[in-house]
């Protein structure tokens, strides 16, 4: 899903520095997890909860086991079940401390950042420990985030919004992708491939990570000589396959000069594919996408996509839940911010290593 704030970020290079102490962290949890018991399960209405090993949830803080509350996507956004997976995995240490994790999401993106801001309020009456939430639209949100951190719960900002959410908010960290940046390796990458006019499909539009993914496919193509422009769809059409193909189909249709086409998901991915087919125009246009799915890496391997942006979406979810854990368990905290869990370019260089960790349902 990538986010919903327009960011205006500092351009400095992205860095995998940042994840060390993380990383040292995520293996000491990930070795006591295989001793803990349980797991988190999925529920209808896009919620579920991983087990809690004594109380109730509304008791969970006063009791002193970690009661953790997770905002996320559709449950049957594939994105988001890869965010799950690692959240899930995280809960396991939770869980084994007599705590819990709940994982709430909207029923779909037509009301985005409204939907948001109830799910924390739902999540702030049950009186968690702490509220792992994304920033999609800062109007629409920050007002529920910023009451959940006046009431003392423990928030950190996550896969949308950026450090400048977290700073804004009040919140501890943002942990996730930098969008803007992911966008602006896109950009220069379609450009270094002779790709003059881009176009960004976005099904989200207003979204902060969307908006700032398109920025950066303009930002990047221009460095490079290229340029790019955006084509803004209904949040309605968002994983509707048939809508998003024609409409992608009318567009490459009516500009012939359209020679790349990247988008914000990877549902709306294999849109574009078909779209592309469609319009007899593959042997000129060519297409990126952010995310990953089987579908993106077996085009990239037949070279019939150029790239696909990984923000690591597990990760996302893991470092998440284990850091906010660590947090009120111990007083541990990575000093990194943000935490970043990406970008990766995923090409035809390095797409078996990345074939990989989506058969393993990571990636």
């Amino acid at each position: 899903m990538e986010r919903m704030q327009t960011r205006r970020p500092s351009g400095r290079r992205l860095s995998t520095r940042g994840l060390t102490a993380v990383t040292l962290l995520a293996m000491a949890a990930a070795a006591l997890t295989g001793c803990a018991s349980g797991k988190g399960s999925g529920g209808d209405g896009g919620q579920s909860t991983a087990p809690a090993g004594g109380g109730s949830t509304s008791g969970t803080k006063s009791s002193g086991k970690n009661s953790i509350y997770v905002i996320g996507g559709k449950a049957d956004d594939p994105f988001w079940s890869a965010i799950k997976r690692g959240g899930e995995d995280a809960a396991k240490l939770v869980t084994a401390g007599g705590g819990k994790v709940t994982f709430l999401g909207p029923q779909n993106y037509d009301n985005l950042g409204p939907d948001a801001a109830k799910l924390t309020l739902t999540a702030l009456a049950q009186n968690p420990s702490a509220i792992v939430v994304p920033d999609w639209v800062p109007e629409n949100q920050d007002a529920a985030i910023k009451q959940a951190i006046a009431k003392g719960v423990k928030v950190f900002v996550y896969n949308s919004g950026g450090v400048e959410a977290a700073k804004r908010t009040g919140a501890i960290k943002y942990i996730g992708s930098d969008d803007y940046e992911a966008g602006k390796a896109g950009g220069a990458k379609f450009a270094e491939e002779g790709a003059k006019n881009i176009l960004c499909v976005n099904t989200v539009p207003g979204a902060a990570n969307s908006e700032a993914r398109c920025k950066g496919i303009k930002d990047g193509a221009k460095s490079k000589g290229g340029t790019s422009k955006q084509l803004p769809l209904p949040s309605s059409n968002f994983g509707n396959p048939s809508a998003v193909t024609q409409a992608i189909k009318a567009a490459l249709l009516k500009d012939g000069s359209v020679d790349a086409v990247v988008t914000i998901g990877v549902q709306d991915a294999d849109s574009a594919a078909a779209a592309i087919d469609q319009a007899k125009a593959g042997d000129k246009v060519k297409l990126g996408t952010f995310d990953l799915s089987q579908s993106q890496l077996d085009r990239v391997k037949a070279g019939k996509q150029l790239f696909a942006i990984d923000q690591q979406p597990y990760l996302q979810g893991f470092y998440a839940v284990s850091i906010a854990n660590q947090l009120l368990s111990y007083g541990v905290l990575p000093p990194q911010n943000p935490l970043l869990t990406g970008p990766l370019l995923v090409t035809a260089d390095n797409v078996a290593a990345a074939i990989a960790g989506t058969k393993a349902g990571v990636r």
